[in-house]
């Protein structure tokens, strides 16, 4: 139902680079304020579009991959969360 295209994801994350991210001494510093200030512009723009039953979703999935990304959380504990400790 919800679709994106590159040309989408292209003008957001050009807009991140030239935009909002701070510039950086260091080359892994300025990768790591793109990425914060791409993620939160990303979930602005897209959470805008959805419905509202779908919002809460789409925070959810959001929330797992930034603590999975951070090694907070690894897949089996998503796995164990989707399935309320099912098999």
């Amino acid at each position: 139902m919800y679709n994106s295209s590159l040309e989408q994801f292209l003008d957001l994350f050009n807009w991140s680079l030239a935009q909002k991210s701070p510039e950086a001494n260091s080359p892994q510093k300025r990768v790591d304020f793109i990425i914060k200030v791409m993620t939160r512009h990303v979930f602005t723009y897209i959470n805008r579009g959805l419905f509202e039953k779908d919002k809460i979703t789409f925070m959810l999935m959001i929330c797992f991959k930034l603590l999975i990304t951070a090694k907070k959380l690894t897949g089996a504990d998503v796995g164990v969360f989707l399935k309320a400790g099912a098999g």
